[in-house]
């Protein structure tokens, strides 16, 4: 299997992942925890996962400070303001609004791409965003979207989120050619903990653990070792691998994967309309990955 193939295995992968996640986060979400609670279990369970994994097969140290700092800044984007600010201001806004606001995520990486690694931007990643961004907006209802003084904070908490994250897949593409990806992710997952920390533990003393069901364990466990753990470290490899602006792009596959599960579940339909904007994503994900992988 050629690395390209992989690296678009692995983001379809973790798409799936995401897709399937926030039907399950919000059957916890807030009654059972809140959210700031729910990031900080999800980012423990899986900083103990990366340091044994880590520790096992890899045995790597970083010891330089800056390359530290560095690692603290990537957690601090990519780990704990992504997460802090992504959930909570879906408490604050409706489902719609944080799906259309976080399309910004890939433009924000084509900028963050341009400005900080001094990568060139083809004509046909630009053209690959715009079609697949277009596709998404159209695939999620985009038109129907609604801003208004009473969402106003969770809209801004998201794109914030968006922004963060955009950052975050820049950034951390330079560290890669110091450490592996095992050694990078739990790093950040082990500074991600600590800025988590002191927002979490509140809310995660007051969940109501004994209210949990076998199918909220489960829910739980999904999230915290299949999107936290599971899907970061592909996600990271991804990055590794190719350039960010790919990975970015991905996220516009999430409302199409969305759209196929409700589809197989008997939850929507599938129009022909629909098929035309999934074919858009699909293009769009195409250009922006041609000639992106590093062997």
């Amino acid at each position: 299997m050629s690395l390209r193939l992989r690296v678009h295995l692995a983001l379809f992968t973790v798409a799936v992942i995401y897709g399937s996640t926030y039907s399950i986060a919000k059957g916890l979400m807030p009654d059972l925890i809140g959210p700031s609670g729910f990031i900080l279990a999800r980012i423990g369970v899986a900083a103990v996962l990366f340091q044994i994994v880590q520790r096992f097969y890899v045995r790597e140290k970083v010891r330089n400070r800056k390359d530290l700092m560095q690692l603290a800044i990537a957690a601090f984007f990519g780990v704990a303001m992504n997460m802090l600010f992504f959930f909570n201001g879906l408490s604050r806004t409706n489902e719609l609004n944080a799906s259309v606001l976080m399309l910004n995520a890939p433009v924000f990486v084509l900028i963050f791409s341009a400005l900080i690694l001094k990568t060139r931007v083809r004509p046909a990643q630009i053209t690959g965003v715009i079609l697949a961004g277009l596709g998404a907006l159209l695939l999620i209802g985009g038109t129907k979207f609604n801003f208004s003084s009473e969402t106003a904070l969770g809209d801004l908490m998201v794109v914030v989120n968006a922004i963060s994250f955009a950052f975050y897949l820049v950034y951390v593409k330079r560290l890669f050619s110091k450490y592996s990806v095992l050694t990078i992710t739990s790093y950040i997952f082990m500074f991600g903990f600590l800025f988590v920390l002191p927002v979490g533990l509140p809310q995660l003393i007051e969940a109501r653990f004994s209210a949990f069901n076998p199918w909220n364990w489960a829910g739980l466990g999904f999230v915290c070792i299949g999107t936290t753990f599971f899907a970061y470290f592909l996600n990271a490899w991804a990055v590794h691998k190719a350039n960010p602006v790919l990975v970015g792009t991905y996220i516009y596959l999430q409302p199409l994967l969305a759209t196929l599960i409700a589809q197989w579940l008997g939850r929507g339909v599938l129009s022909p309309e629909r098929v035309i904007f999934a074919a858009l994503i699909c293009l769009g994900v195409y250009l922006t990955g041609k000639r992106t992988t590093t062997e």
